[in-house]
């Protein structure tokens, strides 16, 4: 496509920053909180999706229900947009985002309401702003643009926004992958990780498992700990002893990832007993598990447990596992693949900077496409803020990101 029709499209979308500002805030003062993590879910955000983009152009606008009874509505939506391309024997490109979003956590870390978005330096703050809605506007106003320029794309573009990716995918991607709507040739891009530059294109993801450990001692008076078992400080012997372990046998690296070794994780920590002077008799904690695709998961969870035998034998606890996440490492996708050199071309295009294929911790719904054999990519530029106090996005990487979409769709 000649040169001078992407500068008309990128200067169309320079002209949207601030309706891309207005809207992403919009978003976010629509809290989309897994119904498992105390949330009511996508349903409110969906409908405020469906109402901005019937605008916008698309040819098809598509709702896919996914029947949920923990959810307040029963059903957890995902939205499909598409707009029909030149034709021919090209590639469908798919953008996929999610609308859910992590819990705020403690409120006494942020400087602003989370769900109230702050405009300020050059950035957006607010929960959600960059996981996932940096990505979300972006690739919706690339599409905008293009209508509004009367430009007809070179390829099929699918632009799909799911529901529960934060917890595991299985009423997102998984129900549509399910549903028969990927081709094997398709262009598949999940914007939801990257680095400061744009730099990182992600090809591979390590595996994930999150673990429940339930340390059951016997309940005494604080005093007479002779009494009883103290469930929480076998707990604290085994957390430390276990990561320290299995640090040592699983140690190799990989320059691939960022970081480039597996990391085991204490995380979450459920409260015991609310008094001070009582030994609790239960304790339950989480660990959060990257591990390297040189190892398997299973090897790993085997260690842990016999690790847990030896706290066992010598403190007189008993011990529970149970995974709530288990994703072993999908295969990698190549980076000679059409998508990684199109998405290449359109990063250098925009950014003038080199991109290469790497590897990281984080899971995306590109994991679960290729598990089903479709060969996703991951990318966008951005500070990694996700999940965190006072998250944030760059309004330039808003709009820069919405140009490489806009360049990717018009690429022969």
């Amino acid at each position: 496509m000649p040169n001078d029709t992407i500068i008309a499209v990128n200067s169309r979308l320079d002209g949207m920053r601030d309706e891309m500002i207005e809207t992403l805030g919009n978003l976010i003062r629509i809290p989309a909180i897994n119904p498992r993590s105390g949330g009511e879910g996508e349903v409110k955000k969906a409908q405020s999706i469906l109402d901005l983009i019937s605008e916008f152009g698309f040819h098809e606008i598509e709702r896919i229900d996914v029947p949920d009874e923990s959810s307040p509505d029963k059903v957890r939506p995902n939205i499909i947009a598409r707009i029909k391309g030149e034709g021919g024997p090209k590639p469908n490109i798919w953008i996929v985002t999610h609308m859910d979003v992590v819990p705020e956590g403690d409120l006494k870390l942020w400087d602003s309401d989370p769900f109230e978005p702050v405009v300020k330096d050059g950035k957006i703050y607010g929960r959600g702003v960059e996981d996932n809605g940096q990505e979300m506007i972006a690739a919706l106003y690339a599409v905008k643009a293009l209508k509004e320029e009367g430009v007809i794309p070179q390829h099929n573009i699918n632009i799909a926004i799911v529901a529960d990716e934060e917890l595991g995918s299985e009423f997102g991607i998984k129900a549509l992958i399910k549903k028969g709507l990927f081709e094997e040739d398709d262009i598949i891009i999940v914007p939801d990780g990257g680095n400061k530059d744009g730099t990182l294109i992600e090809v591979s993801e390590k595996s994930i498992m999150w673990i429940k450990i339930t340390t059951t001692g016997k309940q005494c008076h604080g005093s007479r700990p002779e009494r009883g078992i103290n469930a929480f400080k076998a707990a604290m012997k085994f957390g430390v002893r276990v990561e320290e372990e299995l640090h040592k046998k699983y140690n190799k690296r990989d320059e691939l990832f960022s970081p480039p070794i597996s990391t085991f994780e204490p995380t979450k920590k459920k409260a015991n007993v609310p008094n001070i002077n009582t030994i609790p008799g239960e304790d339950i904690f989480y660990m959060d598990c990257r591990i390297l695709p040189d190892y398997d998961p299973e090897n790993v969870y085997d260690t842990i447990k016999e690790i847990a035998d030896l706290v066992s034998a010598k403190t007189g606890v008993t011990f529970d596992f149970e995974r709530p996440q288990y994703d072993p490492a999908a295969p990698p996708t190549s980076p000679d693949s059409p998508a990684v050199l199109m998405l290449k071309e359109a990063i250098e295009q925009v950014y003038d900077i080199k991109p290469f294929a790497g590897g990281i911790g984080g899971g995306t719904c590109a994991a679960i496409f290729r598990r089903a054999g479709y060969p996703a990519v991951v990318w966008a530029k951005l500070d990694e803020v996700a999940h965190s106090p006072n998250e944030y996005a760059w309004i330039d990487n808003i709009v820069g990101d919405a140009k490489v979409y806009a360049t990717l769709f018009c690429t022969q």
